[in-house]
């Protein structure tokens, strides 16, 4: 049995003046146990009681002063006015005595003091005690005790100690004590006891003591208390129950509950809701424990629709106010253009002329149809009209307006209007357009349209009484290019020649004054051959024999050219043998002459360049190995070598790759596919990570090869850093270890504040990994998306710019990306955007129509520009016109260039000179800049320097942003970029240390990118000595590198 006495004070812990008391008295209750007078019929008694206990579970716990008092009384014994009647034996045992208690009221009590006799046994027992149903029950006990040293002459007999025992019965009215249907709840102990001192100072040090007693069985049970020989006065004894007492919580009533039977026990009660209530998901439940607390809601009522809950009940909502969704607190005041005519109203109804939709929320205003678009401008170019209007002037509340258009061809001879027919083309689409405005394609020439422009919302269809509101624009188609020439056939076909004849296109739309034709050898489209002819037949000569030719033929009139026809594929007739002989041994001779020739060729034009540019002997032996693509700035020594970058369009019709020829001190772009092993590619152009540096702590998306997650990378000597890993899936081939990877020997070679970072990769253990700096928010297409209009138009700026210096470091180097998209443009947790996705060739998984197939891999329609589309020609103009689309998919917010048009619509559109219309509340500036990104020729579209020139001008004077609206100022800000970027040498002129160009240059520093990685140790490598020349000069790099940093960062307004 455990003691829970008042504070939890142990006998043996007791302080102060009781200290020695207290040892003295754990000694006599040591001889109490062996020499109580419950002899072996009571030593049995315990017995049995501690077995009953253990089989029912019945552990007494005991609880001190500091117990719970409340509860239902059983029985008081201050509440009893006359005698208790409660029986002692033996009969000069305990006696009855009435007292006054400190507050001198009345009270009856039992006291017994035989100390100086050995062997007391004094039993007291109460009245039947009728239980109400109670399993655990209470008693609370106050006493006084006498200190057995105050005693002369009792040491050797006095206890401080009694016994209390009960025993259950359904009946009362036994008044024989029978000691040995008892059993023993507790040996009770004094905190404090009194002495002779304290009566004389009428001090009562009155101790409580509080036990519990279950579980119980019987109807009722008496109590019983054993005294072997101490001093007391038992001035209470209080017996009670706890209940759990009647409770409204969350609009339930629960009622008075009594407890279960076991210490740790909660009986389960289910509540009854109030009315107008109801329960919300699950009845509602509350467990009541043996302490007589409420524990554990589970569930609540809520007021049903109309009502809202004051004071713990249910009100009805007022007339003007309504209350529909049970989650509602409260009731709530109609929205605008709605009224509740009654009290209690779930809904309120619309004013006449204003609805909702079923999608609407109650809280939403009742909304109207719009009025209709106005502003509505044509603009007519040949059999094509551009239509655009601005917003209504009343959108009726509601943020979705869309836009239908309705097309009529005006008959002849005023024979009245019919529908256009289904050839006609409206781009993106004819009904429910989110923009404001279209392009209506594939009209008749010189015919008179009617189109009429209805704004609709979420209501419109809800409104019967109320006629549509439209615009009309009238227009007038002018002259047409043919249609495409439709039927292509073949004549007679020869070793090189063949005859081929067509038919007159179905809509001349005048006369045809020429017919084109082009042709070129299959799989070869980037090399082909156009002739003309009057007639509708032509015989096509030198061709070369037994191979397939691809035929397109188009016609001409006053307005220009058609659509080519479809492609049409024929083959030449093959040699004889004689003739293949004869051929064969044409072409050895040919193939030797132009070997002849290319080395007599390369000799003297290598002479006469080392001649004209290279002023000393090593110089001109240094330029001879010049690569193809280096970048050796203003260095004379760039007119020994090729550049692909700054070639000639006719120039590109020889066939190159990415990869360069390393040259020293310059940075260019190796392809690694010019290594016969990949591998080595990976070993030189990335650092491989041992496996045990990197923790994946969670995955953050799933790409081509594998998952990718994050985590920290853990490198001796470095900052703990968190990265993004991409992993090899399982089961993958050698090929694709060899594309996985190939990615990682692109990244390695780029260092970048705007290029996605490559930490390593790990090629030694599996699975294999790619490690990359992390990008806290992201891809930039979903990161806009979720921050819709958050941001300022200079932060967006900012973001671009960022992209534009990442391409411009790429177009330097001689790379081109040719997927650039928001989708491949990561963000970090400061807003720096970051290039990212160097793979050519792989599957868009996020969009089964995002991608072109063409031989050698996918395109991403949307953002590719029509000439690499058409010929597979990527070029850094080609990055340029997908960096304008870009752009418009920042200044959207996110949104999908071309919206749901197909990707041939999307091709046919752009070829018609289509263009994406200007994202809504976009800087005129911007806009005029992505026009110039998709110039059709691609000499027109602006470098990725003078992009990134452009939008420094703009941050750097924001007012431009709202005041380039017309041509002339635009020309003005775009005069200080169009010029080239300024040279190493222009720099240090303007620095006054011009002395050390030739020096830079020769050391490998020919771009300012460069040079602004330098340091003081890299100028004196190149010859800089001068302490003075080093302090002028570092002091302008840092102030370069400066301005780099936070026009590559965005910029926070």
């Amino acid at each position: 049995m455990e003691r829970r006495g008042r504070g939890e004070r142990g006998r043996g812990e007791r302080g102060g003046r009781g200290g020695e008391r207290d040892e003295r008295r754990g000694e006599r209750g040591e001889r109490e146990k062996g020499g109580e007078r419950d002899g072996e019929k009571g030593g049995e008694r315990r017995e049995r009681g501690m077995e009953r206990r253990g089989r029912g579970e019945r552990g007494m716990e005991r609880r001190g002063r500091g117990g719970e008092r409340e509860g239902v009384n059983l029985l008081d014994s201050r509440s009893v006015m006359g005698d208790l009647g409660w029986v002692a034996y033996p009969k000069n045992g305990w006696e009855e005595i009435g007292e006054v208690d400190e507050n001198y009221a009345p009270i009856h009590t039992y006291q017994v003091c035989r100390v100086m006799e050995q062997n007391q046994n004094n039993w007291l027992h109460t009245n039947w005690i009728l239980t109400q149903g109670a399993q655990r029950v209470f008693i609370e006990l106050k006493f006084t005790l006498r200190d057995c040293n105050s005693l002369p002459g009792g040491v050797g007999t006095c206890k401080e100690t009694f016994n209390m025992y009960y025993y259950e019965t359904d009946e009362g009215g036994d008044r024989a004590l029978k000691e040995s249907r008892y059993i023993k709840v507790d040996t009770i102990a004094a905190d404090e006891s009194f002495t002779e001192l304290d009566l004389g100072d009428r001090v009562m040090k009155l101790n409580t003591e509080v036990r519990d007693l279950g579980p119980l069985t019987q109807k009722g049970f008496y109590l019983a208390f054993q005294d072997l020989g101490a001093c007391i006065a038992l001035v209470s004894v209080r017996v009670f129950y706890k209940r759990c007492p009647f409770l409204v919580r969350s609009l339930a009533e629960f009622p008075d509950t009594i407890p279960g039977s076991e210490a740790s026990q909660l009986v389960e009660v289910g509540g009854r809701c109030v009315n107008n209530s109801l329960p919300l998901y699950e009845p509602p439940r509350m467990h009541c424990s043996t302490e007589g607390e409420w524990l554990v809601p589970i569930g609540r009522c809520v007021c049903q629709a109309g009502f809202e809950e004051i004071n713990g009940s249910c009100q009805v909502c007022r007339v003007g106010f309504y209350r529909s969704l049970l989650e509602a607190l409260s009731c709530a005041k109609c929205p605008p253009h709605s009224v509740a005519k009654q009290a209690g109203a779930t809904a309120c109804t619309c004013e006449d002329g204003y609805y909702k939709t079923d999608a609407d929320p109650p809280n939403m205003a009742c909304t109207r149809p719009p009025s209709a678009p106005h502003n509505a401008i044509s603009n007519v170019n040949e059999t094509s009209v551009f239509l655009e209007w601005s917003i209504p002037m009343e959108t009726g509340g509601r943020k979705d307006v869309r836009y239908n258009i309705l097309c009529r061809q005006v008959l002849p001879e005023g024979r009245g209007l019919e529908e256009c027919g289904p050839n006609v083309r409206f781009l993106p689409r004819r009904l429910g357009l989110s923009n404001t405005s279209v392009m209506v394609a594939d009209l008749q020439s010189h015919t008179n349209y009617s189109f009429l422009l209805e704004a609709v919302n979420g209501v419109s269809d809800l409104d019967k009484d109320h006629a549509k509101q439209y615009v009309t624009l009238n227009v007038t188609t002018n002259q047409a290019a043919p249609s495409p020439v439709s039927v292509v056939r073949k004549g007679h076909t020869g070793k090189s020649s063949i005859a081929l004849s067509w038919a007159e296109p179905d809509r001349p739309n005048g006369i045809i004054l020429e017919y084109e034709i082009k042709y070129f050898e299959k799989e070869q489209d980037s090399s082909y051959t156009i002739i003309k002819s009057k007639e509708t037949e032509m015989v096509v000569q030198g061709l070369k024999p037994s191979s397939l030719y691809i035929f397109q033929v188009r016609a001409r009139t006053s307005a220009g050219y058609g659509a080519f026809s479809r492609r049409f594929e024929v083959q030449t007739s093959p040699y004889s043998t004689s003739e293949r002989a004869q051929a064969s041994i044409v072409a050895v001779a040919v193939t030797l002459a132009l070997v002849l020739l290319a080395l007599v060729a390369g000799f003297l034009l290598s002479g006469r360049c080392c001649f004209n540019s290279c002023h000393r002997a090593s110089s001109c032996c240094w330029a001879s190995s010049l690569p193809v693509g280096g970048d050796a700035g203003s260095s004379p020594l760039r007119r020994c070598g090729y550049s692909k970058a700054k070639q000639d369009p006719e120039e590109e019709k020889m066939h190159f790759h990415n990869g360069h020829l390393k040259f020293p001190g310059v940075r260019t772009y190796i392809d690694p596919l010019t290594y016969e092993d990949p591998n080595q590619a990976v070993h030189e152009f990335t650092q491989e990570i041992d496996v045990s540096s990197i923790s994946i702590e969670r995955i953050i998306g799933a790409g081509e090869f594998g998952e990718v997650c994050s985590g920290p990378l853990r490198l001796p000597g470095k900052r703990e850093l968190l990265v993004a890993i991409k992993t090899l899936k399982a089961g993958y081939t050698e090929q694709q270890r060899r594309d996985f990877l190939w990615e990682a020997s692109i990244m390695g070679q780029f260092n970048h504040p705007n290029i996605i970072r490559l930490e390593g990769v790990v090629t030694k253990s599996k699975p294999v990994m790619i490690i990359t700096e992390y990008m806290e928010n992201g891809s930039l297409d979903t990161f806009l998306k979720k921050n819709d209009g958050q941001f300022t138009v200079i932060q967006l700026v900012g973001m671009l710019r960022g992209i534009a210096s990442g391409m411009r470091y790429l177009s330097d180097m001689g790379y081109v990306h040719r997927d650039l998209a928001a989708r491949n443009v990561l963000v970090n947790s400061n807003l720096v955007c970051k290039v990212s996705d160097f793979g050519l060739s792989r599957v868009l998984e996020d969009d089964p129509e995002a991608a072109y197939t063409t031989r050698g891999g996918k395109i991403p329609i949307r953002w590719t520009a029509p000439e690499a589309i058409a010929y597979r020609k990527f070029t850094s103009a080609s990055d340029v016109w997908s960096y304008g689309v870009v752009m418009w998919e920042v200044m959207s917010y996110g949104e999908r260039p071309y919206w749901d048009m197909s990707n041939q619509d999307v091709i046919k559109a752009v070829e018609e000179n289509y263009r994406l219309p200007g994202p809504m509340d976009c800087p005129e500036a911007l806009y005029h800049l992505m026009m110039d990104c998709w110039q059709r020729e691609r000499t027109s579209r602006p470098k990725f320097d003078e992009v990134v020139c452009l939008l420094d001008k703009l941050i750097r004077n924001p007012s431009l942003l709202k005041a380039l609206v017309n041509s002339s100022n635009r020309s003005s800000l775009e005069g200080t970029c169009s010029s080239r970027r300024q040279t190493v040498g222009e720099w240090l002129d303007s620095i006054k240390m011009g002395r050390y160009t030739e020096l830079f240059v020769e050391g490998g520093y020919s771009s300012l990118d460069m040079v602004a990685h330098m340091t003081s140790e890299d100028l004196r490598r190149v010859g800089v000595n001068l302490a003075g020349h080093q302090k002028k000069i570092i002091t302008s790099i840092q102030e370069m590198r400066v301005y780099m940093n936070s026009s590559s960062t965005a910029v926070n307004i």
